[in-house]
């Protein structure tokens, strides 16, 4: 295949992948169970580009994950998907694209859904993110930046914590991830949720949307503070339907959870 190049990396190492011996693994989990215990997470990458579905796989292989890759968009159910800890969708595709898979699988996804883009304005991240995406990682982006951003999120998935929280009229369950106001469970995705708990848990204290970022995903270099801005967007509606405002913008400087919010 010779020497690669993609989003300025050489990737000299992968130079023996053939993308096309690479597809034989579509959709081969039935479940979670079905993988041998050493793996470490599942990851299913959708991509049109077959030289990049070798790429991306070749560099998530290297730290111990199963990678499952599918060309066709149309090809990819919601049951199927149940059996992986990540997805990685590119947005444009030929026939079906990301956008249109991601609002098809998500009410029946529970894993963290990440887009690979070259659409980095606005009206793209508010579309994604009101479809339930969790983050997005920008092309060209280096195999370095995949690697991080992928294993923060599957890094956050893992953790376990056993405790309740009440903030603001906002009841925090932190071993299922799950937000209500009352009885009913806040509609959040898992960055919004992510956001919210890291935010009550420091109530009164101003974070910038880096350093949010940084808190929230455990991605080093930060990201694109747009990300950040379209998510506390999503939160404030979510929770002014329910008539709560505890999220607070210091202009200037970034967000914070009320402290007088505190219960």
């Amino acid at each position: 295949m010779g020497r690669q190049h993609c989003a300025g990396v050489n990737i000299e190492e992968n130079k023996e992948v053939n993308p096309l011996l690479a597809l034989g693994s579509h959709f081969a989990p039935q479940n979670k169970e079905d993988y041998k215990e050493d793996l470490m997470f599942r990851v299913l990458v959708v991509d049109d580009d077959l030289e990049m579905l070798a790429l991306v796989r070749a560099a998530l292989e290297k730290d111990g994950h199963r990678v499952d890759i599918e060309p066709d968009a149309a090809a990819v159910q919601a049951e199927r998907c149940q059996a992986y800890d990540l997805l990685l969708l590119d947005v444009m595709m030929p026939g079906e694209d990301g956008f249109s898979l991601c609002g098809r699988i998500r009410d029946e996804v529970d894993c963290p859904i990440l887009f690979l883009t070259a659409r980095a304005e606005d009206a793209a991240l508010v579309q994604g993110f009101g479809l339930g995406a969790d983050d997005y990682i920008k092309k060209p982006f280096s195999i370095a930046e995949l690697r991080a951003r992928v294993n923060a999120h599957l890094r956050r998935e893992a953790r376990s914590p056993v405790r309740t929280m009440n903030r603001g009229g906002v009841r925090f369950d932190m071993q299922a991830k799950e937000a209500f106001a009352g009885e009913r469970t806040l509609p959040l995705t898992r960055g919004e949720y992510a956001i919210c708990e890291h935010l009550a848990l420091h109530a009164g204290q101003v974070f910038t949307k880096e350093q949010l970022y940084d808190a929230v995903f455990g991605f080093d270099a930060g990201g694109d503070p747009s990300a950040i801005a379209e998510h506390v967007k999503n939160i404030r509606a979510k929770l002014k339907a329910e008539g709560l405002s505890p999220v607070e913008t210091v202009w200037g400087v970034g967000y914070k959870w009320q402290k007088n919010s505190v219960l």
